[in-house]
């Protein structure tokens, strides 16, 4: 199963195998037209229950390293509007 958010959401597929491609660990399975694609496991139910999201129970909607990850893209996007960019 996908993420909530991904389009394949709610759908299954037939699994293959999960291994460590392209630098991240990732799920192998048949499409309902039978082509072998990947998603990296995060994205689906084969992966372990992030640590933080568990001890948060619920408390904290977002982990730190996500939002100092949008602070970046809002101060790129910041930069690039005043240099005229974008």
């Amino acid at each position: 199963m996908t993420h909530p958010f991904h389009p394949w959401s709610g759908l299954e597929f037939v699994f293959i195998s999960l291994r460590r491609t392209w630098g991240e660990d990732r799920v192998f399975f048949f499409t309902d037209d039978g082509r072998q694609t990947s998603l990296p496991t995060a994205w689906t139910d084969a992966a372990q229950p992030d640590v933080f999201v568990a001890l948060a129970d619920g408390h904290c909607p977002f982990r730190i390293e996500d939002l100092l990850i949008l602070v970046d893209l809002v101060d790129g996007l910041h930069a690039d509007l005043s240099s005229g960019g974008v």
